[in-house]
């Protein structure tokens, strides 16, 4: 598997599943999750860029007050493999002044080894095994939810976007999946 030293999956005794959103926060999209994960009874885990939580603090807050968890997808959405290992690395921890969590994840799943090595001194690389595609022009909305019927599975870690890009898909799918994922008898745990 790409980057074995990450996780990809959390597989236990119980049937548990993580939910968690990447982009955010962003006052269009970030509270209607919010509502909706409330509305369940479900906390989450938020992936969120550095200068989207510098613009948007009162959200980000809201976020922890809730008792969902925060993580570290950088200063600036960038992908590792475009910058330099320091480069990129100086981008996260510009993030981590704003985040402060032990939880990291790659925009795009993209990173060098040498990324890797650097950053998992520091943090827990979160990657996925079911990314939903919310975000995709291609995919129409009720794609979306077929995958996460595809492909959760015990201990999936499982991707939704709090972002523009993702919110015509997630207004729909987000409900849907977990409604779906109660009925099978997941239970939503964080990471």
């Amino acid at each position: 598997m790409l980057y074995p030293e990450t996780f990809w999956r959390i597989p236990g005794p119980r049937n548990a599943i993580y939910l968690t959103f990447d982009d955010g926060p962003i006052p269009e999209v970030t509270p209607w999750v919010l509502d909706l994960l409330d509305r369940y009874g479900i906390k989450a885990t938020f992936f969120c860029v550095g200068d989207n939580v510098v613009k948007h603090r009162e959200i980000y807050d809201e976020i922890l007050r809730r008792g969902h968890r925060t993580g570290n997808h950088t200063m600036n959405h960038i992908q590792g493999l475009h910058y330099s290992p320091r480069a990129y690395t100086r981008n996260v921890e510009l993030a981590d002044r704003h985040i402060q969590s032990i939880l990291f994840r790659p925009p795009h799943g993209h990173m060098m080894p040498s990324q890797v090595k650097i950053l998992q001194r520091k943090y827990r690389i979160i990657m996925w095994d079911v990314v939903t595609r919310d975000y995709s022009k291609k995919v129409t909305k009720e794609e979306v939810f077929e995958n996460v019927k595809r492909y959760v599975r015990n201990g999936s870690i499982i991707v939704f976007h709090d972002s523009l890009k993702a919110e015509r898909n997630l207004r729909y799918a987000l409900p849907l999946s977990i409604e779906w994922m109660m009925e099978q008898g997941y239970e939503f745990a964080l990471l």
